[in-house]
């Protein structure tokens, strides 16, 4: 199958989408009144962080997300204020609110995330059906985030033998027993940090030798075919089952790292969606989740970074033993 897909948008799905807040506090202490500085409001969650940057980078796309109560209402206008293209699942329970403080005495950043509505079980399955329903079907399904409550652990499983069996490509950045159950189904390219990947192996990966070896198990065993680790300060590392891309982190100034993951996801789904190859693309994602770094709170990549940082990242080919 080829690799672009003009033709079929991107589909990001986010099954626990939320209302991001950021502000900043001089120092977060105990019983106190914390007094804070301006919020910054924005539409989050992993898949539709996924699909704004899709979407700035000049991608097509289509979201899709539960969203219930007046914050799913916000969560709906902010999303199309984007110039977000959007299908909403209406369910019972409001829509989460996460919220991230950056103490400005210590530099430390501290985000609260928030488990999410408790989705019914004709909930859940009419996003699976939504999905179902898609024609034509896009080459690429994007499913980011945690599952909210109600949902089942083998929920992204479910997904992926549906999105195989209608000729996609799934791309999941999830954790723990989801994304195990998922691999277990077997997926197209799964986004791990570096304890995502300790916590699948069952052990600590305390050096490059061992996080490449583990990255390139999972591509033996048929879990995904393609392995994106993301290592924070320690660069990035892309598996195939025939080759491997490696690349220290870019020195920025952090500002957040809120959203660098996904910025990570929806660059390299953008430089996927063009047509470009898969070790280019993977220039792209470590540049989009850099450029994430720089901006401030959950404000994601933002492309004149990301076009500034991208001839910066030069991958390394990491040898087959």
């Amino acid at each position: 199958m080829s690799t672009t897909a003009t033709a079929h948008p991107i589909l990001c799905l986010t099954m626990n989408p939320s209302v991001d807040l950021a502000t900043d506090t001089e120092q977060v202490v105990p019983t106190h009144k914390l007094r804070c500085g301006p919020t910054l409001h924005d539409a989050g969650g992993g898949g539709v962080n996924v699909a704004r940057v899709l979407t700035r980078l000049g991608g097509r796309c289509l979201s899709l997300c539960p969203q219930g109560g007046p914050t799913g209402h916000w969560l709906e206008q902010r999303m199309r204020a984007e110039g977000l293209d959007v299908r909403f699942l209406a369910i019972g329970e409001e829509t989460r609110v996460s919220f991230t403080v950056h103490e400005t005495r210590s530099g430390s950043e501290f985000r609260f995330v928030m488990p999410g509505p408790t989705l019914t079980e004709p909930e859940w399955l009419a996003a699976l059906s939504m999905v179902d329903t898609l024609d034509p079907f896009p080459a690429w399904v994007v499913a980011s985030g945690s599952l909210p409550p109600g949902v089942p652990v083998d929920f992204y499983a479910q997904l992926a033998r549906r999105v195989r069996a209608r000729g996609g490509r799934l791309v999941l950045d999830t954790s723990g027993a989801p994304l195990q159950a998922a691999l277990e189904a077997g997926v197209y390219m799964v986004k791990p940090n570096l304890r995502e990947l300790s916590d699948l192996c069952g052990r600590p990966l305390e050096d490059a030798t061992a996080w490449h070896a583990a990255a390139r198990v999972l591509v033996q065993q048929g879990k995904a075919e393609v392995v994106a680790l993301t290592l924070g300060h320690l660069g990035a590392t892309l598996m195939t089952a025939d080759e491997a891309w490696t690349t220290p982190a870019l020195p920025v100034t952090v500002s957040s790292a809120v959203g660098a993951g996904d910025s990570f996801v929806g660059g390299m789904l953008w430089a996927l969606q063009q047509g470009k190859a898969l070790k280019e693309a993977f220039t792209w994602g470590v540049a989009s989740g850099t450029a994430a770094l720089v901006s401030v709170g959950t404000g994601l990549c933002q492309p004149a970074d990301v076009h500034r940082l991208q001839p910066l990242v030069q991958p390394c080919a990491v040898p087959f033993e």
